[in-house]
């Protein structure tokens, strides 16, 4: 059987199609919304914490953490305010994704790479990691659940600055007139005409509705599904050279990748995600 190359024309369309049915729950959809929008990162921010005058400094996406032997965190969106304070805002639509030990090593993650050699562990900063989820994760019908750490027996906090944050926008109470209900709503809406935050909607009808934004889009995704291909291909190859039943010619061969990536992914040892 020969399978064809689908046309130009074909993959704008499956693109379109995509982006009509994009939600900010799609993390894809989110990180392209919220890249180099400072400004909306802190709206969003301001929201969820309930901390007023919020002012951030730094804004990425993509973000990632690393420590070399330890696995890597791939941030949706990262901030930093001008107080030092340091927020991670994920996405999370499958419930697998968003267990606690989760929550807890993006935490641990934050402070390792902010605490430089020598100082003093009171310099850490304060930390909030926020996940924004499709689904009730905890089912006790909550809009935020919010966890510190606290002495058991007396329940008094531990002060450690510490924050760890669940929105959940499954919360469906239409009497709910606050922000962060309207917030939650949004991010579960495909189209901003059905949005209520102004700031959210507009940055997504651009995205949506606009020749320009709709040409990022497009082009962000035809990215992520090249960046997709060319991660499988390395998986693959790593796969193959583990085995070591073929040369390095042969896995290039086979893999499709030039045999320059293959000789640097031979010096690497596989490591199980």
């Amino acid at each position: 059987m020969v399978i064809q190359a689908k046309s130009k024309e074909e993959l704008n369309e499956q693109n379109l199609i995509t982006i009509e049915n994009f939600r900010l729950l799609d993390d894809d959809f989110m990180r392209i919304v919220f890249q180099d929008d400072l400004q909306l990162a802190q709206f969003v921010l301001r929201i969820i914490t309930g901390i007023d005058d919020l002012v951030l400094s730094r804004e990425d996406t993509q973000y990632e953490l690393k420590r070399h032997g330890s696995r890597s965190v791939c941030l949706d969106v990262h901030g930093v305010d001008t107080n030092g304070q340091v927020y991670d805002l994920e996405i999370q639509r499958s419930n697998t994704g968003a267990e606690p030990e989760r929550a807890r090593y993006h935490s641990s993650m934050i402070d390792v790479v902010n605490l430089k050699p020598k100082k003093p562990f009171k310099t850490l900063p304060t930390s909030y990691v926020i996940f924004i989820t499709e689904h009730d994760v905890f089912g006790d019908d909550e809009l935020i659940y919010e966890f510190e750490r606290i002495n058991t027996r007396t329940g008094k906090p531990l002060k450690d600055r510490s924050h760890i944050v669940y929105v959940n926008t499954e919360y469906n109470h239409p009497e709910d007139k606050s922000k962060l209900a309207e917030l939650a709503r949004d991010f579960r809406c495909k189209r901003a005409a059905d949005m209520r935050l102004q700031e959210l909607a507009e940055r997504v009808r651009f995205f949506k509705e606009t020749e320009e934004g709709v040409s990022q889009v497009c082009e962000a995704i035809e990215k992520i599904k090249n960046e997709a291909v060319l991660l499988e291909k390395y998986e693959f190859a790593l796969n193959l050279l583990a085995r070591g039943k073929d040369s390095l010619e042969e896995i290039a061969a086979l893999t499709g990748l030039s045999l320059e990536d293959v000789e640097e992914l031979a010096k690497q040892k596989p490591v199980n995600a």
